[in-house]
């Protein structure tokens, strides 16, 4: 296993503490180099990431997201389960105000698809 692909098994989302947690900003987060690989055929798939929150105590730090995010470079997943994923850690680590996660995969087959998830 090269060092990369140590770093990236062993990567945990990590938080830090907002700067502001008295004021209400957003944070927008564009990953454009997401991919994952079809849970029927085994096919890569691609997508850009979109994260988009209103933190309250806490914010993710960007290259454990990274790291995370690479972890599923070999996953088989959907594309409706892996937006729901990212969500759900997104939601249990940092407890925002609120929070999207849309998925806005590349065409494949003809098709193009937009997972959202919002709360």
């Amino acid at each position: 296993m090269k060092y990369g692909e140590k770093i990236i098994s062993k990567a945990k989302l990590q938080k830090w503490g907002n700067p502001c947690p008295d004021r209400d900003y957003n944070i927008e987060i564009d990953f454009p180099e997401f991919s994952c690989l079809c849970p029927r055929s085994g096919y890569p798939d691609y997508a850009v990431i979109k994260i988009n929150y209103i933190p309250d105590k806490f914010i993710v730090e960007l290259k454990s997201l990274k790291l995370y995010f690479n972890k599923f470079r070999n996953l088989h997943i959907s594309h409706e389960a892996v937006t729901n994923l990212i969500f759900d850690d997104l939601k249990k680590l940092l407890k925002p105000r609120s929070l999207e996660v849309a998925g806005d995969f590349n065409p494949r087959g003809n098709v193009k698809t937009v997972i959202r998830v919002t709360a």
